[in-house]
């Protein structure tokens, strides 16, 4: 068998937390002078390991998808991969050009334009200019943006410099395709449109890195998959094992008589979460503690299918009910009205979280598993299920008029 085209071994990477994100030059003069006086031992640094012993190969050719929960090390392992963060121990062997979608205008510099942009990633890559002015007509048309391709891409909404990102980093015939979450921020047509660029990479014989927690999408176009869990490998092999671990793993069922794990950080904790269907409606209680005040944050509970694809979101946004913490702890209450009567029998997840509107979440639960049965079923069969009729029950009103 010839060589892997990546070789990882024994990767690890951590962090000093409170260093993360020193940017300005008072604080790093600040950091250098106390290293110089030996006064950094002193501080009370806590360490935060993102991978630990990390160890996998991955062949010419493979479609691999990366899976775990928020915070397993997905991301930062795509970084280290790509060469954007050095790891703290261990090594990487690449055997060939990487081109990777992480981050929101990542490679991207602002003041250049789009077009200006495809040739700076091109060059980047190696490519000659020749090269990338044969992709380049293929690059704009499948971006989607051809109107503001001649525009600085700092005036470029995210979801134009995703396009965009994506259209530079699959066409420019990279030998390792590596892409993160960041295509959730793309419409659903694009997403379809970059799932579908992506198998046509893979049959060309290029490898694809693939981390989503669309757990359909992985299944559909990586063979294998690697599960990541606390910043090591909990299981590799073939996806449709894999993702069965994975969501057996971080079910979490409801359940009064057995403590819940509190989930919080610096602003805010969920202490104690109960649900409770009343008739047809869904009603969930959270018990949460505000730690500081003055901070406004909203609830709000997205729902999911067996395979973690997202159903619905609602929130803040959509209810316009935020709250200001005071300091202490309360009781919030979110009610679902006719809830087992908009979703066909079967499993659903659902994941509640605390955010500050329009900007972003604080924390999340795992995945609450609950059983839906339709409280007017009819004489639907039994055996309805989700992935029969889909997930939704729409039960439209029907009149025929004669003449």
């Amino acid at each position: 068998m010839s060589r892997p085209i990546i070789e990882v071994r024994n990767l690890s990477k951590v962090y000093n937390l409170g260093e993360i994100g020193m940017t300005s030059l008072r604080e790093e003069t600040s950091r250098l002078w106390r290293k110089l006086r030996n006064r950094e031992a002193k501080t009370n640094k806590e360490e935060f390991w993102a991978l630990k012993n990390i160890s996998f190969d991955i062949q010419r050719g493979e479609v691999v998808g990366v899976i775990g929960n928020n915070g397993a090390g997905k991301s930062t392992l795509l970084k280290v991969i790509s060469r954007i963060t050095e790891p703290s121990a261990g090594e990487i062997k690449l055997r060939g050009r990487v081109a990777a979608l992480l981050e929101v205008g990542t490679g991207f510099h602002p003041e250049l334009t789009g077009r200006e942009n495809i040739y700076l990633n091109g060059t980047i890559l190696g490519m000659k200019k020749r090269e990338i002015d044969q992709k380049l007509d293929e690059i704009i048309d499948f971006s989607g943006i051809e109107k503001h391709i001649d525009t600085p891409v700092k005036r470029y909404s995210s979801g134009m410099n995703v396009r965009l990102g994506f259209a530079v980093a699959a066409h420019l015939e990279p030998e390792i395709l590596i892409v993160d979450e960041v295509l959730a921020v793309g419409d659903a047509d694009f997403q379809k449109k970059c799932l579908g660029k992506m198998k046509d990479v893979a049959g060309h014989g290029r490898t694809v890195i693939f981390v989503s927690h669309n757990m359909a999408a992985v299944s559909n176009l990586c063979p294998k998959s690697i599960l990541i869990s606390s910043g090591e490998i909990a299981h590799i092999g073939d996806s449709s094992d894999v993702i069965s671990r994975h969501l057996s793993s971080e079910q979490t069922l409801v359940d009064s008589s057995r403590p819940f794990k509190v989930i919080e950080n610096e602003t805010v904790a969920i202490h104690h979460i109960s649900i409770e269907q009343i008739g047809s409606d869904l009603k969930i209680a959270a018990q949460i503690e505000e730690k500081t005040t003055t901070a406004p944050y909203g609830l709000g509970i997205r729902i999911e299918d067996e395979n973690r694809t997202k159903l619905a979101n609602l929130g803040a946004m959509e209810t316009k009910t935020t709250r200001v913490c005071k300091g202490g702890r309360l009781q919030a209450t979110m009610v679902i009205k006719d809830f087992t009567n908009t979703f066909n029998k079967g499993k659903l997840n659902l994941i509640l979280w605390l955010g500050i509107p329009n900007t972003k979440k604080l924390i999340e639960t795992g995945p609450i598993t609950v059983e839906v049965n339709p409280a007017h079923a009819g004489s639907v069969s039994t055996d309805l299920t989700i992935t029969k009729n889909g997930p939704v029950r729409i039960q439209p009103e029907i009149n025929f008029c004669d003449g």
